[in-house]
């Protein structure tokens, strides 16, 4: 299993969020290259960054921080947050991203996910967001009324070969993963599943890691040192 620390940008700073409210915000981190290249010296491979500005004004905002990041260290970066169109996703590929995340065009335009898949393959993935089981879009502002694991057989059918599965009411709270709905996304399809909300100590690694699923995503518990990244990594090996 890979172990994907976490950067959340907001105005090119490390933030986290509290359920992911923007209210809650709090920087943790004074510079995300810095932040990436301890993550990168503790033994971490990949890096999960997520352009929280980008989520509410629909379109990239922190793009250099993350090309930075990705053409100044050795990690391999995925990106999401406010990745709406193939020109989008086309700068990031050409500027060194390794994997673009779709967040809500994949509710709210599964054809371009279509055409992303086409045009590039395994670097795409698609975020599901839920709160209390149902998608959530736009910087999760918005419900709707599709279930999480029929937008991730839908997705599927498109081709996406990677998830990233977020329980909302998880995120940023130090409360657990929860492995229920995990657990049920990953039987329900065939693509790779990565947790993301409620990490908090290295149980939650294990618990995962027992489970099957691809990856996941430690963002809150690194920055408050209820997990330690090296130990995570040590135990998915």
């Amino acid at each position: 299993m890979i172990i994907f620390p976490a950067i959340d940008i907001i105005d090119g700073k490390p933030v986290r969020l509290y359920k992911g409210d923007f209210s809650t915000a709090h920087q943790v981190a004074d510079n995300a290259l810095e932040t990436a290249l301890q993550f990168e010296k503790t033994g971490a491979s990949w890096i999960h960054m997520v352009d929280l500005d980008g989520s509410l004004q629909k379109k990239p905002v922190n793009a250099k921080t993350f090309t930075s990041v990705a053409n100044e260290t050795g990690l391999k970066v995925e990106i999401g947050g406010g990745i709406r169109t193939m020109q989008d996703i086309d700068f990031y590929v050409n500027n060194g991203i390794s994997r673009v995340i779709l967040g809500s065009v994949a509710l709210k335009n599964p054809n371009l996910v279509k055409e992303a898949v086409k045009e590039f393959g395994d670097i795409i993935a698609v975020g599901i967001d839920a709160k209390n089981g149902y998608a959530a879009t736009e910087g999760w502002t918005e419900g709707s009324d599709v279930y999480f694991t029929d937008l991730a057989k839908q997705m599927e059918a498109v081709g996406v070969k990677t998830i990233i599965y977020t329980d909302i009411s998880k995120d940023g709270t130090l409360s657990g993963p929860n492995i229920h709905q995990l657990v049920e996304i990953n039987n329900a399809v065939s693509c790779d599943i990565t947790a993301s909300g409620g990490v908090t100590n290295i149980d939650d690694i294990i618990a995962l890691k027992n489970e099957g699923l691809y990856g996941a995503i430690c963002g809150k518990s690194l920055y408050d040192k209820t997990l330690i990244l090296e130990e995570a990594i040590e135990v998915c090996k």
